[in-house]
């Protein structure tokens, strides 16, 4: 969005095709007829009659050879190796049932684990309530979600706190080449782990935490808005903290660091609450 400018409807009105620029952000209402400049209808849209229309409320963006809809805001729609964020909601004999924050659970299979795993023995290793970082594996025709923990950056969430924020935002909270992660995780010292369904893991001293969870509003507030990145920075630097005791490093993929995932001692498994409901 060039400076200056704020988000809004083409000019030329509902039905209107008025050029504009790819860095200009156009937020458009379900419905609303868009500009594809010769492109295909992609996700968050629909063809009709030979027009295109946006099926949600979001911001236009050309991403050839489709043009698409991202959304404000809704419940997160898996795709494919998506990193992502759950908590064991049920454990059966051989899976654990994770609600991912989508309109279905996903069943997590004690294969799809780092660890050796008797029948019958899951609630020794993962219990009601526990987070994981976990990705998707694929999604079958019935609406089925296979996920997995073996992988890199992927496993059990250990202390910390997670906080949860529209998936629609999660890019904006990632940044450009992990622009935005990167200055967060580096000016507050925290480690954080992001998840392309909306949560967010954070570590790190008290301070830490709070810095973070500040820039993750302000993210959520106003990431529609031009040099978020800047501001984000001077919010967090503006801010007392305390000093990090340790360095943190990051890994090639900011949305997937690498966590400590210490082996489950087995024993009597505890009686533990289910997570809130946060939808």
């Amino acid at each position: 969005m060039a400076h200056g400018n704020r988000p809004g409807r083409p000019s030329g009105g509902r039905g209107g095709s008025p050029s504009h620029s790819a860095r200009e952000r156009i937020l458009v209402l379900p419905g609303e007829e868009l500009p594809t400049h010769g492109l295909r209808p992609g996700t968050g849209t629909y063809r009709t009659s030979g027009k295109v229309y946006a099926s949600v409320l979001g911001f236009v963006q050309e991403r050839p050879p489709f043009v698409q809809v991202t959304p404000l805001s809704g419940r997160y729609i898996p795709k494919p190796d998506d990193t992502i964020i759950g908590y064991v909601a049920d454990v059966q004999g051989t899976f654990w049932l994770l609600d991912i924050g989508a309109p279905r659970w996903a069943p997590l299979h004690m294969t799809g684990t780092p660890w050796k795993i008797e029948i019958g023995e899951t609630d020794r290793y993962l219990r009601i309530g526990d987070a994981v970082v976990v990705r998707v594996e694929n999604l079958d025709p019935t609406g089925r979600i296979g996920v997995t923990m073996v992988g890199e950056g992927l496993g059990r969430l250990e202390g910390g706190t997670i906080v949860t924020v529209s998936p629609a935002k999660i890019p904006r909270v990632i940044g450009r080449k992990g622009s935005m992660i990167e200055s967060i995780t580096q000016i507050t010292g925290a480690r954080v782990a992001v998840g392309q369904n909306g949560r967010i893991w954070i570590d790190g001293t008290p301070e830490a935490i709070v810095q973070v969870r500040k820039a993750l509003e302000m993210i959520e507030g106003t990431g529609h808005r031009s040099g978020l990145t800047e501001r984000v920075q001077e919010l967090l630097r503006s801010s007392p903290r305390a000093a990090p005791t340790e360095k943190v490093r990051l890994p090639p993929n900011p949305s997937r660091p690498s966590l400590d995932r210490a082996d489950p001692v087995p024993g009597d498994p505890e009686e533990t609450e289910p997570p809130a409901d946060e939808h």
